[in-house]
């Protein structure tokens, strides 16, 4: 039931407080069920994303079973632990040799024993756990973790520490070697180390001096990282061990050994920990996968401090007593064929190579005629998982076949950091045929399915096989999402292995541990199969033929694409395949995707070749998306070229991908060359809007005003009612008015002119002002034989001077045209709208001071206007004293007092008349508003030439009697401080100011509080700070110079805005009485709709408006639909039209139409108006909202809330978009957007961004302003120009010139930075 007859009382009748808050919150505006108005955007979007093809491949096979490996063989003397291992050679076989470092031209350098290794690790697990604290508070304990900071060229002292640890049974953690404060990466490396712990990082004397220090000589601190304690592990610094101390070796089991890093797609790093038990046994099986035997030579290319590197050079080399020699990343770089030669030299048999070793080696080739490889019997190829790398080994077999190379050497695997090794291809026995491959279709693979390519081969996919299953392993691949369902045959799943032999958790993350460590298979139903757990490896692939393990890419690396599966792998193999190296570098393509609009979006970034020309780049560019969309089937949202080494770097040199994207987003790329694909890629927008045929007037009325609800409605205080005692009223005319202050109050000043110091540099009281407006009249009499009624333009900087030039015209009986005097130093521009004024009015004569009037008729001028055919221009420097013999009365009210011109925001030149009669209505009811009398002092900084502005500065003091204190805000560039100093120092009350004097003073001075508090500027006096306005409020900025200022006073409450139009120069204007301004929260997708929807704060996609002030007396509003002609209810959009005396008359000759003109003067509703009132129409779309609030007349409240210009919006898709709303996202993405403004051109959305920031940040923009238009505004943007500041034209309202700004991209003259049309 309704709850106010629920308690039985009428609701207006007296209720307790409590009820009424109650029944105030029940009439709150709920949120109306959707469907009532229209179709929720998330529903229409997910209607765009493309639905499944009925024809897409399906997987057909049966449910995998796993498949295991061989079991892992008996050895009788198998050790224990792999510490054992350690002791046993190291006591048995010291001489023996364990690992060879090489110096930086790739010569053997040094040579560390079994017997140095054992030695010097005992020493340091001794000084480890005995010599950095004291004896009852020692610094390590056992299972304490303990970070390992070696480069890496430094395998010797790395391998001791790492058996130090080992033998101290602390637990290692390798990581890389830090070389700046902010590394790519550094602070997810530090969260690492956070989270495990560690106070401690050991590291050689010579790394230690070259990390970064501070100013003092202490290690800098690292972003993100602990505090460390840093300890040197060269021999000189540790104890040797008493005779009977021995470390404690036992029997390997599940308690961790060491972590290894690894760095999630997103960029975190987590610690994969490894139990002993897993170490050892992965060594046992690598020794029987591999057949290693004692005493052989390996030669290892890889980072030894992790994966492949670590377990085949530091733990099965010591497990076997091998040989490593260590071939560092630094020393490949120069002299990429060393590891072929160290091969060579030391008839290695074993190599641990990946993909770009055999390429690098492929290229010098041409160095080495005499090398041999025949000593090989394996060639570990750890990268065989990426799709590259079965071209490299064919390629590079191709070449060194003929220097001995057995083709069944060559052995690529699998590994992962949680799974280790996953699978590896066994030495093969000569002659016998090698495994064969496997060649996929790349759609299939998309859809997760696998089906052998016959016809196209470009859209093929060739893998070859990483081998089989670990010895004692089982395999099995699961579905990549959602529960482990087991795979069928034929689809693409991630591989899980199931063994002692993996990784035991992510260290410190139990939740992440449990779904990738843990994991049950289940079947179709769902029910677990076997209680094995097995650990997924983050690779993607399947088993084939002959129980061969094939991968066809990482789970890292996965790009979901409108429900189909890329893999970032091959596309960068794509780009690869495109001749691109004249223009980028081969490896240096990064490709990941971005969440934009309810899809992932693909973005290849690469390095630009610094002598790759702009057409080979563009060229290079273009052929990379056609070769992509045809091999993949799938768009590329983005394509960006950077300089080249620019992009963040992995510490073995890769490209540091999560850092990339970090990069991308945050607009901190810096690309030299950028293409944009939106309109190919996005596909799920929702349908354009169809608009709903026009709707009769009855059904608008059951539309729209259904249930009783109001007509939405509002009106000021009524004019006639209120009693006023004043002299005033008897005067018609403004003319009369200021005669009769003259005789009355001669000296009475009514106006104050400050210049850039705030000094007064002319002042005028009634008599003055009355004075000199005679003898301007009497000077368009005499020099200009003017007639009563002949229009004259005014041309003064904004002063006193223009006042009494407006008064000397009503005097003589001519009608006043103010104009904004040209600029001197930018007359091309300024000057034609002078001119244009000037002819449309047909201004008999031009009344200007000296300097102007020489401007005027300056070579310059002749330049930009005809400067022959300017009417009569009379300067009123010096004037004659004389005066008419009659002053001119007007014979009725009606006859025109002045013209007011101005150029709109959409570049419309409007001149609209106001009659005597609008005028002094006008001036009467900003008096009564604002309760102006002769006691009263005002400041105005604003522009004086049309609309409000006008009014306050030439009008109002004359009809109330208040002083005007009057600051050009020009002067304001000159001094900040002004206008806030002057309001202190007359102690003002109420103060008007421009749009753009406030952004002056909350972006100039923002930092410059404290300086305005030690001037003693103090605003608390200020009861209004009124901003005179024809458009939205701008909230965000009034909310800032409030928060700016209120340390100095200011009022929160002070701070409103005024709404007028051209046909109504003022409608609203927030005054001294009535309710503070109210704020609504409105729904952006409803308004593009044209429908209010109010929201909650926060709720997305909201705007927050504000009401205009407060309806004028004698000012009625009505909201109409624009197209039927009816008043619409409550809370819905619609044109504002306004009645009211002070209404102007019409246009001025700029449209001849007649039909216009009552169009937009005298127009009555369609229906629903029984009173047949006359409206005008303002152009400006908005709504009335009944508040809960009193207003003046003690009646509620209608709030009237601004929405935009009509001629201003965009019409896009079907909906109807204002340019602020779209301009307001773009300006929030980067900090450095100066200003920016959109417009449309041929359907196309162009959006201008100024750049305050370097020119290298112009293209980081592009992919931005694209980015947060789709998301926020469901539209892409068609061309993105890049200006330099100051190059959007704004007016001296501080609005934008959307459409001179239009023209001059049209001509081609804003010499833009960049322009970038998206494709």
């Amino acid at each position: 039931t309704n709850i106010s007859e629920a308690f039985c009382v009428p609701v207006s009748s007296r209720v307790s407080t409590k009820i009424q808050q109650l029944l105030n919150t029940l009439k709150r505006p709920k949120r109306p069920p959707l469907k009532e108005f229209f179709v929720d955007d998330s529903e229409e979007i997910v209607e765009g994303i493309p639905q499944p093809d009925p024809n897409q491949p399906k997987p057909e096979g049966r449910q995998m079973t796993p498949v295991k490996g061989e079991p892992l063989g008996v050895i009788c003397n198998w050790p224990p632990a792999l510490e054992s291992a350690l002791q046993r050679w190291g006591t048995t076989q010291a001489k023996c040799s364990c690992l060879t470092a090489l110096d930086m031209t790739g010569k053997p350098v040094y040579t560390l024993t079994y017997g140095k290794l054992w030695s010097r690790s005992l020493k340091l697990a001794y000084t480890l756990l005995n010599k950095l604290g004291t004896k009852n508070e020692p610094v390590l304990k056992p299972g304490d973790r303990v970070a390992l900071v070696y480069p890496n060229n430094d395998p010797v002292m790395f391998m001791v520490a790492f058996y130090g640890c080992l033998l101290a049974e602390v637990i290692p953690v390798p990581i890389e070697v830090p070389l700046t404060r902010k590394d790519a990466g550094g602070q997810q490396i530090g969260f690492l180390l956070g989270s495990c712990g560690i106070a401690l990082a050991l590291t050689s004397e010579v790394c230690l001096k070259g990390l970064p220090k501070t100013q003092n000589g202490e290690i800098v601190q690292f972003k993100g990282w602990p505090r460390l304690k840093w300890v040197v592990t060269d021999s000189k610094y540790l104890s040797k061990p008493p005779k009977d101390w021995q470390p404690h070796i036992s029997p390997a089991g599940t308690e961790p050994a060491y972590i290894e890093y690894k760095t999630s797609k997103e960029g975190s790093v987590m610690g994969v920990t490894v139990s002993r038990l897993a170490m050892l046994s992965h060594c046992q099986a690598l020794s029987q996968a591999c057949n290693y035997s004692e005493g052989e030579i390996i030669v290892n290319v890889l980072d030894f401090k992790k994966d492949a590197g670590l377990w085949h050079g530091m733990f099965a080399n010591v497990m076997n007593k091998m040989h490593t020699i260590s071939v560092p990343y630094s020393v490949m770089k120069t002299c990429p064929l060393s590891w072929v030669q160290r091969v060579h030299a030391h008839k290695a048999k074993v190599a641990l190579v990946k993909c770009r070793d055999l390429h690098w080696a492929m290229m010098a080739h041409r160095d080495q005629r005499d090398v041999s490889l025949s000593s090989l019997r394996m060639l570990i190829v750890t990268d065989g998982a990426n799709p590259w790398s079965v071209s490299s080994c064919d390629a590079f077999l191709s070449l060194f076949q003929s220097h001995g190379l057995k083709p069944e050497a060559i052995c690529p695997c699998a590994t992962s950091a949680e799974a280790m090794t996953v699978a590896i291809r066994r030495p093969g026995v000569p002659g016998a045929p090698l495994p064969g491959r496997a060649i996929l279709s790349m759609n299939g693979l998309s859809y997760g399915v696998i089906r052998v390519n016959t016809e196209d081969k470009n859209s093929a996919l060739t893998v070859q096989d990483v081998g089989h299953v670990m010895p004692g392993g089982m395999m099995c691949i699961v579905k990549p999402d959602g529960p482990p369902q087991l795979c069928k045959t034929d689809e693409i799943g991630e591989i899980c292995v199931s063994s002692r032999t993996g990784g035991m958790m992510y260290f410190g993350l139990a939740g992440v541990t449990k779904n990738t460590f843990e994991v049950i298979p289940v079947n179709s139903a769902g029910s677990p199969v076997g209680d094995v757990p097995f650990i997924r490896s983050g690779l993607l692939g399947f088993v084939g033929p002959g129980s061969l393990v094939f991968v066809v890419g990482k789970m890292d690396g996965l790009l979901m694409v409108s429900g189909r599966r890329h893999n970032a792998d091959d596309i960068v193999a794509t780009g690869l395949a495109v001749e691109a190296i004249k223009t980028v570098y081969r490896g240096r393509i990064a490709v990941f995707s971005v969440s934009v609009f309810y899809d992932e979006r693909i973005v290849v970034v690469a390095e630009q070749r610094p002598d790759a020309s702009e057409e080979d780049s563009f060229q290079w560019m273009s052929r990379v998306l056609q070769a992509i969309d045809s091999i993949h089937q799938v768009g590329v949202y983005c394509l960006a070229l950077v300089p080249a080494n620019t992009l963040p770097k992995t510490p073995l040199g890769g490209i540091h991908i999560s850092q990339t994207k970090q990069l991308f987003l945050e607009g901190s790329l810096h690309p030299c060359n950028i293409l944009m694909c939106p309109h190919t890629c996005v596909t799920n927008l929702p349908k354009p809007r169809q608009k709903q045929p026009g709707v009769g007037p009855a059904s608008m009325m059951v539309g729209n005003l259904v249930a009783g609800k109001r007509i939405a409605q509002a009106a000021g205080r009524d004019l006639g009612q209120i009693e006023e005692n004043d002299l005033v009223r008897k005067h018609q005319f403004l003319a009369e008015i200021l005669q009769w202050r003259a005789q009355a109050t001669p000296d009475h000043v009514l106006f104050m002119l400050l210049n850039a110091k705030g000094t007064t540099v002319c002042t005028a009281s009634c008599l003055q002002l009355h004075k000199r407006a005679e003898r301007i009249a009497a000077v368009l009499g005499d020099k200009g034989h003017l007639n009563a009624g002949d229009n004259v333009v005014l041309l003064y900087p904004p002063g006193i001077e223009l006042i009494a030039a407006f008064y000397g015209c009503l005097y003589a009986g001519c009608i006043p045209v103010t104009v904004r005097p040209p600029h001197a130093q930018n007359l091309t521009a300024t000057l034609p709208t002078v001119r244009m004024i000037v002819d449309v009015s047909k201004a008999a004569c031009i009344l200007t001071g000296q300097t102007l009037m020489r401007l005027l008729r300056s070579r310059e001028a002749a330049a930009a206007v005809d400067v022959k055919t300017w009417p009569t221009i009379i300067d009123t420097d010096d004037l004659p004293r004389k005066r008419l013999p009659q002053l001119y009365k007007p014979p009725t009210p009606e006859m025109l007092a002045y013209l007011d011109f101005s150029v709109s925001t959409t570049g419309m030149l409007t001149g609209v008349k106001m009659s005597h009669s609008a005028v002094n209505a006008l001036c009467r009811a900003i008096k009564l508003q604002c309760e102006l009398y002769s006691s009263r002092q005002i400041a105005i900084c604003l522009d004086p030439y049309c609309g409000l502005g006008f009014a306050l500065w030439c009008l109002c003091s004359v009809y109330s009697g208040h002083q005007s204190v009057l600051i050009p805000p020009m002067e304001l560039e000159n001094n900040l401080f002004l206008w806030l100093a002057t309001v202190n120092q007359y102690k003002i009350r109420d103060t008007f100011c421009s749009y753009s004097v406030m952004e002056l003073c909350t972006k100039g001075l923002g930092n410059q509080v404290e300086v305005l508090k030690t001037r003693g500027i103090n605003l608390s006096c200020v009861r209004t700070c009124v901003v005179v306005a024809e458009e939205r409020p701008r909230v965000a900025l009034q909310q800032s110079f409030s928060k700016l200022f209120k340390d100095i006073g200011l009022s929160p409450r002070a701070v409103s805005t005024t709404f007028g139009s051209r046909v109504n120069v003022a409608i609203c204007l927030q005054g001294t009485s009535g309710p503070d301004p109210t704020t609504v929260y409105v729904d952006l997708k409803s308004l593009r709709h044209d429908r209010v929807r109010l929201v909650e704060r926060g709720a997305p996609q909201s705007l927050l408006l504000s009401e205009s002030g407060k309806i004028l007396p004698g000012v009625k509003v009505v909201i109409v639909n624009p197209e039927t002609k009816g008043p619409v209810g409550d809370s819905h959009l619609g044109e504002i039209w306004v009645n009211s005396p002070h209404t102007a008359s019409g246009y001025y000759t700029i449209y001849d139409s007649e039909t216009l003109q009552a169009d937009h003067f005298n127009t009555r509703l369609s229906f629903g108006d029984a009173a047949q009132t006359l409206w005008a129409r303002t152009g400006y779309l908005g709504f009335v909202r009944r508040t809960e609030l009193t207003a003046a007349t003690g009646e509620r409240h209608d709030a009237l809330y601004v929405v935009g210009a009509l001629d201003e919006t965009l019409e896009l898709r079907g909906l109807r978009y204002h340019p602020i709303d779209i301009e307001t996202s773009v300006s929030r993405i980067h900090r450095s957007i100066a200003e920016c403004a959109v417009f449309t051109w041929t359907n196309l959305l162009v959006v201008v961004v100024e750049l305050c920031g370097s020119e290298q940040e112009a293209l980081d923009l592009v992919p931005l302003v694209t980015n947060v238009v789709l998301e926020e505004h469901y539209l892409i943007v068609g061309v993105v120009v890049v200006v330099d500041p100051g190059v959007i034209p704004i007016n001296s309202r501080g609005e934008k010139q959307r459409m001179h700004l239009r023209d001059s991209f049209l001509a081609d003259q804003l010499d833009p930075i960049y322009v970038a049309y998206n494709m």
